[in-house]
């Protein structure tokens, strides 16, 4: 049965996608490195910034050790709280909090796998007014490898079970909500079944990867989900 939902966080709790790609661009320029059209989509979608830079530094011949990686990162993520506290309304999808607070009047745990790291996450959560409804976050500081390695979803089933012993939680029992390829091979990879929503690709695309596929996160029912979870068992009939 589902115990727990796992939500990622950029493209599912936060529409964000555009400022992250923004700020790439701009720690590029800084290095003499121009963004190639359609390189973000590819390399970056629902990845760590310090999976997403690495790669793209590589791709330019240009290796650099994990100190300089976490100095760049460090200074993207003081450009996106400088942008969001700026913002006047935050981009937040449409029925969120009404999803959430539903989900978790019904006793789910809920927890954040993500590679935005956790000054982003926190922020915008304790924003948004949703950080209580979060009992674990995993961000992209927690961990060195990024989606699709399932490291952050096994991170945060290990937490969750140190949180909650009651529950004997299992990788079966939690329930990932993803927006990407990368992210949901990731959840996969630890053993999870997820929903795709269709916020960043297309609902074909996700549909030939996800458990379940939704257009918009307020359409998901949780309790058709659970009936295939916990299917009603069948009455057994004896012959005399």
């Amino acid at each position: 049965m589902i115990k727990a939902v796992i939500f990622d966080f950029n493209g599912i709790i936060i529409k964000d996608e555009s400022i992250h790609q923004q700020l790439i661009e701009e720690i590029l320029l800084q290095e003499n490195l121009v963004l190639k059209p359609g390189e973000y989509q590819q390399i970056c979608l629902g990845r760590s910034d310090r999976g997403c830079l690495r790669d793209l530094l590589a791709s330019r011949g240009r290796i650099v050790d994990e100190a300089y990686l976490t100095k760049l990162i460090t200074k993207k993520a003081q450009s996106y709280v400088e942008q969001i506290k700026a913002l006047e309304k935050l981009p937040l999808y449409p029925g969120l909090h009404d999803f959430i607070i539903k989900i978790s009047s019904r006793g789910f745990k809920l927890a954040i796998v993500s590679g935005a790291i956790r000054k982003e996450i926190e922020l915008v959560l304790d924003r948004a007014e949703l950080k209580e409804y979060f009992s674990i976050i995993i961000a992209g500081d927690d961990i060195t490898t990024s989606k699709p390695e399932p490291d952050g979803y096994l991170l945060a089933l290990e937490r969750l079970k140190q949180q909650y012993p009651e529950l004997n939680l299992q990788a079966d029992d939690c329930l990932a909500i993803e927006d990407t390829l990368f992210g949901i091979q990731a959840a996969k990879g630890a053993g999870m079944e997820v929903v795709g929503v269709a916020n960043t690709y297309p609902f074909h695309m996700l549909q030939r990867q996800a458990n379940w596929t939704v257009d918009y996160l307020k359409e998901l029912e949780l309790e058709r989900i659970e009936e295939i979870y916990s299917p009603t068992p069948v009455e057994s009939t004896v012959n005399e």
